[in-house]
């Protein structure tokens, strides 16, 4: 056979790894885009690599200018200089013409997906079943107001989602009453947004399409691989089922004709992910596409050994694919389970021991490590087990250690980070016991007041930290101006009462916090609350500008969580325990920290950025 035309792929994650096992085969170079040692780089090294971000403008041209063909492991790229090199050229050299190369999927439909708002609207209007969905134009429109007309739009609860940049689940809010306004408001101020009626799915279903293409871009034809369920937990797939568990034969066929339909819509070659909800009545609904081999995807390497995703991907953007396929599973039932990082960098060396030791004639096990370190939650790897014989029921029972070992690593994970945020028992200094609350009328050792019962809803953050650090706390409310008699009863007898710390809220002219600490020796921690003029400013510089002599801590406007972990270091300079509950808890912002690096290095700055 001869050489194929050179493919060059932005992205060498754990899916370019994967093209890369198929492309060996198949005598296909494969020239990535990614930083050097990423995971597809590991097994494939020649001169036409590039190094560096596969957002890079620069970069991208750098690639391009070295290869036939581009495609992309992750929708998330710079769909205008895709454009670019492939209707205006890429330079190849001083006085060369510019070369034009193509991309596929399209760059059109690289760019409709990535907005997700707009690849539904795309796909109502081609008839395709999605759910109603409205957009929220504008960070101002984001308001109690807007919220509140969705609401009314579609009833409780709804969904609001970010239109761009969202991954594994991320940038979506579940708006279940109106109590939740403040913390969407709060979540997803920044993101360009729209709602959508939630849909009471009772399973969620994936089906890989195949689209090929003749070379004008007119489609040839579609083949879509069987209709499998994806089960996700903690907004990521954990587990995939083929065939879907409980779900009627004809429900899974008419999600292949749903998913079908959807990419006759789209353009380029290649194979896309389809994700769809089955509702209570049978009836599907599309979720989202994704433009590229997808994690949904990964069991079809055994489960169709003659075409996986990956190899299918390969032949059709080679034009390649064989016109008559069913691709139908030479397997009764197969299982897929992703291999996520737990509490410890070797959480995941027990589950991958087990499956290198599973015997059993009528099961099979294959194990896939991506060669990425180990982080809470990260995808690392994934089995999967498929059976010759047993139906899906029966295959669950085969693999119920593995399934029971994944779930074993996730629940340490959970216990992990919420460890980490509270205070834990030590033979020198014994953390203090947390009931269901840690309210105390009688013994508190912090204090938190208010001006108005209006304020209320903004302290809801330091009760939160409060309760989760197990601190002994109170609150009340006292008013500057209509109860002084009161407040003065409150700063002077605190100390007396045990407590170390008041926290204050109060807005407009917002004098509690100051006149608090004038009466008692305590630290006073203020909390400036946004009011109806002046958007908070007012309150805070109120409660920051206190004269020499009278100091007040103060934190920013609306933001009592910050007023919460303050006072829990206060308590810390004093006892141990809390200190120690405090290192536990920076510890865990230290991981997110290094868990969001990770996310940044797998989807590019540019696209981290929309998230953001």
């Amino acid at each position: 056979m001869g050489k194929h035309p050179v493919i060059g792929l932005l992205g060498g994650g754990q899916l370019g790894r994967m093209l890369q096992e198929a492309a060996s085969p198949l005598n296909v170079e494969l020239a990535i885009l990614d930083a050097a040692g990423s995971p597809a780089k590991q097994i494939c090294e020649n001169t036409k690599h590039v190094s560096g971000s596969f957002n890079d403008p620069a970069k991208i041209r750098e690639l391009a200018a070295r290869v036939d063909v581009l495609t992309v492991e992750i929708e998330h790229v710079d769909a205008d200089v895709l454009e670019e090199i492939a209707t205006k050229g890429v330079s190849v050299g001083a006085g060369q013409p510019l070369k034009k190369v193509p991309c596929h999927p399209s760059w059109e439909t690289i760019r409709l997906i990535q907005d997700k708002y707009l690849q539904k609207e795309h796909f109502l209007r081609a008839g395709i079943p999605v759910a109603p969905q409205v957009a929220v134009e504008g960070e101002a429109a984001l308001t109690t107001t807007a919220l509140q007309a969705v609401g009314d739009k579609y009833g409780f609860p709804f969904m609001l989602k970010a239109r761009k940049g969202s991954y594994d689940g991320r940038g979506n809010f579940l708006v279940r009453d109106p109590a939740d306004f403040d913390e969407a408001i709060r979540s997803m101020g920044k993101l360009s947004l729209y709602a959508e009626k939630f849909q009471p799915f009772v399973k969620e279903l994936s089906v890989m399409v195949v689209r090929t293409e003749d070379d004008d871009g007119k489609l040839r034809d579609v083949h879509p691989y069987p209709a499998v369920e994806t089960v996700h937990e903690d907004s990521i797939c954990t587990k995939v089922f083929l065939p879907p568990r409980g779900v009627p034969a004809e429900a899974c066929e008419e999600a292949r004709k749903v998913a079908s339909n959807v990419i006759r819509t789209l353009k380029g070659r290649g194979v896309y992910a389809v994700e769809m909800f089955v509702l209570k009545d049978g009836s599907i609904v599309v979720n989202e596409v994704a433009p590229r081999p997808h994690n949904s995807g990964h069991l079809f390497t055994e489960a169709v050994p003659y075409m996986s995703q990956f190899k299918a991907q390969l032949c059709a953007i080679l034009d390649i694919f064989p016109g008559k396929v069913t691709l139908q599973p030479r397997v009764e039932s197969a299982i897929m389970l992703n291999v996520l990082g737990g509490a410890a960098e070797e959480s995941h060396e027990t589950l991958v021991d087990m499956a290198s030791r599973s015997y059993d004639k009528d099961m099979d096990v294959y194990i896939h490590l991506y060669g990425k370190a180990s982080k809470p939650g990260r995808k690392i790897g994934h089995i999967t087990v498929t059976s010759p014989s047993a139906k899906v029921s029966g295959l669950e029972q085969l693999a119920g250690q593995l399934t029971k070992e994944v779930d074993s690593i996730r629940e340490g994970r959970l216990a992990s980070a919420a460890a980490q945020l509270r205070p834990s028992d030590s033979a020198a200094a014994p953390a203090p016991s947390k009931p269901a609350s840690s309210r105390s009328r009688s013994d508190p050792l912090v204090v938190v007041t208010m001006g108005s019962d209006s304020d209320l809803p903004v302290l809801k953050g330091a009760f939160e930290v409060l309760e989760l650090f197990g601190v002994p706390y109170d609150y009340t409310i006292t008013s500057a101006h209509r109860t002084p008699q009161r407040m003065v009863e409150l700063g002077q007898a605190a100390a007396a009462r045990g407590v170390r710390v008041l926290i204050a809220a109060a807005g407009g002219a917002a004098h509690l916090p100051g006149m608090l600490a004038s009466e008692t020796t305590l630290p006073v921690i203020g909390v400036p609350v946004r009011a109806t003029h002046l958007d908070g400013q007012d309150s805070l510089l109120s409660i920051v500008q206190m004269p020499r002599g009278c100091p007040v801590a103060t934190v920013g406007i609306n933001n009592s969580t910050n007023a919460g972990l303050l006072a829990v270091k206060i308590l810390g300079c004093t006892d141990e325990r809390y200190a120690a509950a405090m290192a536990r808890y920076m510890k865990t912002m230290s991981d997110e920290v290094e868990a969001k690096a990770g996310r940044l290095e797998e989807i590019g700055w540019e696209a981290y950025l929309e998230k953001k």
